[in-house]
């Protein structure tokens, strides 16, 4: 079982950065593959960047390739998305998720989701 939690989000202008977080519980947290998704207002859910269990590979949807890192720290549970300049269509509900097969880009194969965070960019 793992549960994850998100927080950095907030309200951010066009062009500015943020760091999201997502901390996990449980001992096993180092042999998941993590990711992150989003979804705005009245879209399906999309993927957003996802890394593997040592952090070697990473992927990232074609909208924020050279704008958003992910990464992670398997010694402080935590996979972390630093969003550099950030777009008003950045605006969305980010998710953490934890898959126990490797990192994908499809939320099907993911099996603990946390909360959501909050990310809204003005214009």
């Amino acid at each position: 079982q793992v549960q994850l939690v998100e927080s950095g989000g907030g309200l951010v202008q066009a062009g500015g950065s943020l760091r999201l977080s997502c901390a996990a519980s449980g001992r096993t947290f180092s042999s998941y593959g993590m990711g992150w998704f989003r979804q705005a207002p009245g879209k399906e859910r999309e993927f957003v960047a996802a890394i593997n269990w040592s952090g070697e590979s990473t992927n990232y949807a074609d909208s924020v390739k050279g704008r958003f890192t992910i990464s992670r720290d398997n010694a402080k549970n935590t996979v972390y998305l630093q969003m550099n300049s950030l777009k008003p269509e950045d605006t969305a509900v980010y998710y953490c998720a934890a898959a126990a097969s490797s990192a994908r880009i499809e939320a099907r194969f993911y099996d603990y989701w946390g909360q959501g965070t909050q990310v809204t960019v003005s214009s």
